[in-house]
């Protein structure tokens, strides 16, 4: 038995942020953050909304594709770096909203790799036969972490959930699933504060070294794919859609570059949602989903980078 993907879902919140808006708050230009990240805009959460409410329409959505009642879903898995407390999960949060019962529901933490790292695990429960109907999401509010008077982290980010879910099927849909983290790379990409003793220790918001992440990205991203190209004896002429962590632009050209893909075969969307981190891939995927650009037989590579650091690979066939 194997798994495949039944239907796909996202949500942004309502409030878009353009590079303009933030030119007001901070020394930075529209011409500036496109020129280096290809963003143009970001959706940010509203006051009364949390992860998992973001979460809860994109998973809606999905569910809806493909034809699953909440009652019906077996197992949750959220991928977040924001969730809406310490504990519980998010995943049980959710699982309340929808009104499902009784099957397994945790969080994965591995940052931008997160949905990545979810998918592969959900991957060998339904393969395995341990759960039957997965639903696996991506979900992020970063602008609550984000310093807004910092240019070389406010502009990149934004909030949005993307959902897939996940059915047994005795061909392939997901082919192979590659997963690595390097855990002494940790300083280079990290929110180092603490909750303790009931108020916040260290650093409450994002810290990154833009040049560290874009040499280890490039390499790790291009790294990984080749695995799973080398897994299932294809090369890179055999994708037809890249499908990579939304970081920003330059990233995303360099590992298609390095693959020896065009960048009509990218699926983009990081002018306008910027990085929602675990979100960005099924937020992108269900983007191509729904325009008709991805169709049954296509094979697609999902590739993901993170904060860790960690890093991994999905093949698939559509």
């Amino acid at each position: 038995m194997h798994s495949r993907i039944a239907g796909t879902g996202r949500y942004l919140p309502a409030r878009v942020v353009t590079n303009d808006e933030i030119a007001q708050r901070v020394a930075t230009s529209d011409e500036w953050i496109r020129t280096r990240t290809g963003i143009a805009q970001r959706h940010i959460a509203a006051e009364g909304e949390q992860t998992s409410d973001l979460a809860l329409a994109a998973a809606r959505e999905a569910l809806a594709a493909a034809s699953i009642a909440p009652a019906d879903v077996d197992l949750i898995i959220v991928a977040t770096t924001t969730p809406d407390m310490i504990f519980p999960s998010t995943s049980c949060l959710l699982q309340a909203k929808l009104g499902a019962r009784g099957g397994p529901a945790f969080d994965v933490q591995a940052v931008c790799s997160g949905f990545v790292y979810a998918l592969a695990v959900a991957d060998k429960m339904v393969a395995s036969g341990a759960v039957r109907n997965a639903l696996v999401v991506g979900a992020e509010i970063y602008s609550r972490i984000l310093d807004w008077s910092d240019r070389g982290t406010c502009v990149l980010f934004g909030d949005g959930a993307g959902a897939v879910v996940l059915v047994p099927s005795p061909d392939p849909g997901i082919l192979s699933t590659h997963l690595h983290a390097d855990g002494h790379y940790s300083g280079i990409l990290c929110v180092p504060g603490q909750v303790r003793n009931g108020s916040v220790a260290g650093t409450p918001f994002v810290h990154m070294d833009g040049q560290g992440v874009f040499k280890f990205a490039v390499r790790v991203l291009a790294e990984v794919a080749n695995e799973a190209l080398s897994a299932n004896r294809m090369t890179a002429t055999d994708i037809d859609w890249l499908i990579p962590h939304q970081a920003n632009l330059r990233i995303m050209d360099a590992t298609a570059k390095k693959l020896g893909l065009p960048a009509e075969r990218v699926v983009s969307t990081v002018d306008a949602h910027a990085n929602t981190s675990a979100a960005s891939i099924p937020l992108a995927l269900d983007v191509a989903v729904r325009d008709g650009r991805i169709r049954s037989g296509q094979h697609l590579m999902l590739l993901a980078v993170g904060g860790g650091f960690t890093w991994g690979s999905v093949l698939l066939r559509w």
